[in-house]
């Protein structure tokens, strides 16, 4: 959010789409929130409407987080959001990640080694309390996926921006 924040105190013409997140809605309940709050222009959309605003020309570039970043620049965050960087590139479209250099964990070499936690199958059967599959439904629920580095234009950090090829950026950060 800080990036955005930023964009928007700069004067800059910026308008946010902002992804449900589901299951939990995290897009939906926090993010839209907050930037409501800050008076920054926002809309909400489902998270499979990424590419259609994207084919439409609504989106110029992506912005996500990151939950780690591995020695190599691939990045775990939130599901979806490798989708949305494949994407992306189809479509020409800047992908940038925004986190803290303590996201990176040079004691992962690369994306495949990021342990990715598998969440409760009640949050994708339930909503708000109702009971929405079929009963015996099988139900797989990562919380969240990897995105490798090809696809991202560059990881801006609280230490500066870092460029392909990242495992020489990255290992520059930390020596």
């Amino acid at each position: 959010m800080a990036v955005v924040r930023a964009a928007h105190e700069q004067g800059k013409k910026i308008h946010v789409y902002i992804g449900e997140t589901r299951p939990l809605l995290q897009g939906a309940r926090l993010t839209t929130w907050e930037l409501m709050k800050d008076n920054i222009p926002v809309t909400l959309i489902c998270d499979n409407m990424v590419g259609y605003f994207m084919s439409k020309g609504k989106i110029s570039k992506v912005i996500v987080g990151s939950d780690r970043i591995a020695a190599n620049g691939d990045i775990a965050n939130k599901i979806g959001t490798y989708s949305v960087a494949v994407l992306a590139k189809e479509h020409g479209i800047p992908f940038y990640v925004a986190a803290p250099i303590s996201t990176i964990d040079m004691s992962i070499s690369d994306g495949s080694k990021i342990p990715i936690e598998e969440r409760s199958p009640e949050e994708i059967i339930n909503f708000a309390g109702v009971k929405i599959a079929s009963d015996g439904v099988k139900v797989a629920n990562p919380a969240f996926d990897v995105t490798p580095n090809r696809l991202i234009t560059a990881i801006i950090t609280d230490k500066g921006i870092l460029r392909p090829p990242y495992k020489d950026s990255i290992a520059k950060l930390f020596s």
